[in-house]
């Protein structure tokens, strides 16, 4: 017989009657804990988001069969359900055909599928198909924080940055054009990479738009700012030349999980000379989660109008995330990187990347479910603490094409 929950004793001075009360009433000390309080949440989220899909499933997919009793259920499947079938946008959200139309979604999510920017297991490239498959097993609700992102948000999928595979110059310069029109428009861009040299252009495409002051915290194993790798630009330089532009301070570059054996002295030696700021996994053992997001958020912020997250999954220990690139042991937990992600997140970002997703290497896509998880993690929070839109401020160089 399985004991009940956090049963009170004599010892901790309760009265036998009291005791037994208890005994009755196992649900009595979880009211105040989380999972009581996110049921008790979930009362208060609207469902007109969801009964609006459904009605447009209908329009679009023709009513169900005369034999199907939910009459919910259209002929074709469109929208949410079911998740193993239909078009795989990210989290089936609208696909924008014409992206001049991104401007009506609170933010906007773009594929980047280039990884000629890698300088050992290449896959990358296939990193937003990937997430935007098993995005589709997601629902827009998450139980903890008490959200429903259908409900209280609107999100769009704009579809993926031309790339030019082997040309790294021009690929950057697609996407910092697509990255600079999302956030011109004034949606939250979210780029589904994609090797992290996708790091720089993205940044400069935000920065451009901007006169304000943007700090990046960069989730990894690996500190990313030597200034070239093999002669160009690759995917262990974006910080080198992020921080160049000049409303980017590599003062407010906080890495988090840097370690390891692949950290080339290169990038060492620059981020020293720089003044960046560095935690490993044996420092945020130390200081705990909070602590960690705490020193992130202040100096990310310092004298910053916004905060910009890079996720590379190769920051989460290999085993529990074998497609990417560059694989390496001692990393975070997942649950440990996403508790800090969702109290970073909560104060607001002016952008966010998730990259070197890599499905040619991945087992049962549990690598770009995890893809997904930032995502949806970072919208979430931000939702939760009314800071979704909080970056529109910053848009004083707004580019039109």
């Amino acid at each position: 017989m399985r004991p009940t929950p956090f049963r009170a004793t004599r010892a901790a001075g309760l009265a036998p009657d009291h005791e037994r009360r208890r005994r009755h009433h196992p649900n009595f000390e979880i009211r105040g804990m989380q999972g009581w309080k996110a049921l008790e949440s979930e009362e208060k989220l609207s469902e007109d988001g969801w009964r609006k899909e459904q009605q447009w499933a209908l329009d679009m997919g023709l009513p169900g069969a005369d034999s199907i009793n939910d009459k919910s259920i259209p002929t074709f499947a469109r929208g949410e359900l079911p998740h193993f079938a239909g078009i795989n946008t990210f989290m089936k959200a609208p696909y924008v055909e014409n992206v001049r139309d991104v401007g009506k979604y609170d933010a906007a999510v773009l594929g980047i599928p280039f990884d000629s920017g890698t300088t050992y297991r290449p896959g990358t490239r296939f990193g937003p198909q990937g997430i935007r498959r098993i995005s589709a097993l997601y629902t827009p609700y998450n139980y903890e924080l008490g959200v429903d992102l259908r409900e209280q948000m609107t999100l769009c999928d704009a579809g993926d940055v031309f790339t030019i595979p082997a040309n790294l110059e021009k690929s950057f310069d697609q996407i910092s054009k697509g990255v600079s029109h999302v956030f011109s428009s004034g949606a939250l861009p979210v780029m589904l990479g994609g090797d992290h040299s996708i790091g720089f252009p993205c940044v400069r495409g935000i920065a451009e738009c901007t006169s304000k002051r943007i700090g990046i915290i960069h989730f990894d194993r690996h500190i990313d700012i030597q200034e070239k790798d093999l002669d160009e630009r690759m995917h262990t330089t974006p910080w080198y030349w992020a921080t160049n532009l000049p409303n980017v301070s590599p003062k407010n570059l906080v890495q988090l999980g840097i370690g390891g054996w692949q950290v080339p002295r290169y990038g060492v030696q620059e981020a020293r000379k720089r003044g960046t700021n560095v935690l490993t996994i044996d420092d945020i053992e130390k200081i705990g989660l909070e602590k960690a997001a705490e020193i992130a958020l202040e100096l990310a912020w310092k004298d910053a109008d916004a905060v910009y997250i890079s996720f590379d999954v190769d920051s989460i220990d290999c085993g529990f995330v074998p497609g990417t690139g560059w694989p390496e042991p001692g990393g975070f937990l997942p649950r440990e990187a996403l508790k800090i992600l969702g109290l970073v997140a909560a104060e607001g970002l002016c952008g966010l990347e998730v990259v070197e997703v890599s499905p040619p290497y991945d087992t049962s896509d549990i690598t770009a479910l995890f893809g997904t998880r930032v995502v949806v993690e970072a919208l979430g929070s931000m939702l939760a603490h009314g800071k979704l839109g909080s970056h529109k401020h910053m848009i004083d160089k707004p580019v039109s094409f």
